[in-house]
């Protein structure tokens, strides 16, 4: 077998969200609101939910790891994106790029998984409420939120893991404004075939199948629902879960745009576009919705103000 001469890549350079540099200082100022709308609204919903009397339910208590994975999820990307559009040097070290995938793909799996152990929270409590205290123990839903973190963790590890033993050599700049699968295995002078592989089965696997999980949990709790005589009763039971829906239908929607299509396609804008709104958009809507439809949230802001 012939020696193939590589090119070490040693640093990675992000082709960035624009080439324009007057357009870049309006969206340096308006992704930095964001993020800190992201971070004080994450912390608010932190803080609500450990330490207000009305908030300690099951229900809340995935709500407040979902704002710990918000936090951390953005935080991953955010700031250096931020960093990025104010400097002329894009570059990221190796093992940096490979710290901010494992960091990502793990806070996004995560999320996906907290999404799906709320929806069988909120299953539980409409299809079979006189056992909701006795089914979501206090234990069950501390094995639910660490089996979710060690699944993140360890697919990220494997993702990691095969991308970043394929070869990079020649160009090192990634058409993406963070470390990704995608645009990655696209820069890649390597056979992509296995990466792809394990790519489409993680996110068939725990992206399909926690999506279908969500759907399942739904369709018993929209028939219980129908079955509620009061038109008062159903409002209630299903204002209890449109908040969640909501998150739901926004994040799947999104990642599946850009993880479930066929390896060979371009990254473009409209990739970069859809990438912002669910690394950067999302964990700043999820605690906005939770706090303007929940009416219980809405109590314990009233309270906490006052």
């Amino acid at each position: 077998m012939d020696d193939v001469n590589y090119t070490t890549v040693r640093e990675f350079t992000f082709a960035g969200l624009t080439d324009s540099t007057s357009i870049a200082p309006f969206l340096f100022v308006f992704f930095l609101l964001v993020y800190l709308i992201t971070v004080f609204g994450n912390f608010g919903m932190m803080a609500m939910v450990y330490s207000n009397s009305l908030l300690q339910t099951p229900m809340y208590y995935f709500l407040g790891n979902l704002s710990i994975v918000d936090l951390l999820y953005s935080t991953v990307v955010t700031p250096k994106m931020l960093s990025d559009l104010v400097s002329n040097c894009k570059s990221i070290s190796v093992n940096g790029c490979a710290l901010q995938l494992f960091f990502f793909v793990s806070m996004a799996v995560t999320e996906a998984l907290l999404l799906t152990d709320m929806s069988y929270d909120r299953y539980v409590a409409i299809c079979n409420p006189l056992n909701y205290v006795s089914i979501m123990t206090q234990k069950k839903c501390v094995c639910l939120i660490l089996l979710t973190y060690f699944i993140g963790f360890l697919q990220s590890a494997v993702q990691t893991g095969c991308v970043f033993y394929l070869q990079f050599c020649s160009s090192n700049l990634i058409e993406h404004f963070y470390c990704d699968l995608p645009p990655l295995m696209k820069l890649s002078c390597s056979d992509t075939f296995i990466c792809d592989m394990v790519t489409i089965f993680f996110t068939c696997c725990f992206g399909v199948g926690s999506l279908i999980t969500v759907l399942v949990s739904y369709s018993f709790i929209v028939s219980t629902i129908l079955k509620i005589n009061s038109s008062k009763g159903r409002s209630k039971a299903f204002s209890t879960c449109s908040s969640h829906l909501t998150c739901v239908s926004i994040f799947y929607g999104t990642v599946f745009f850009i993880y479930l299509r066929p390896p060979s396609s371009d990254f473009n804008k409209q990739d970069k576009v859809v990438s912002v709104f669910y690394t950067v958009i999302i964990p700043m809507l999820n605690p906005l919705i939770y706090s303007l439809r929940n009416k219980e949230v809405k109590k314990a802001m009233k309270r906490s103000v006052l």
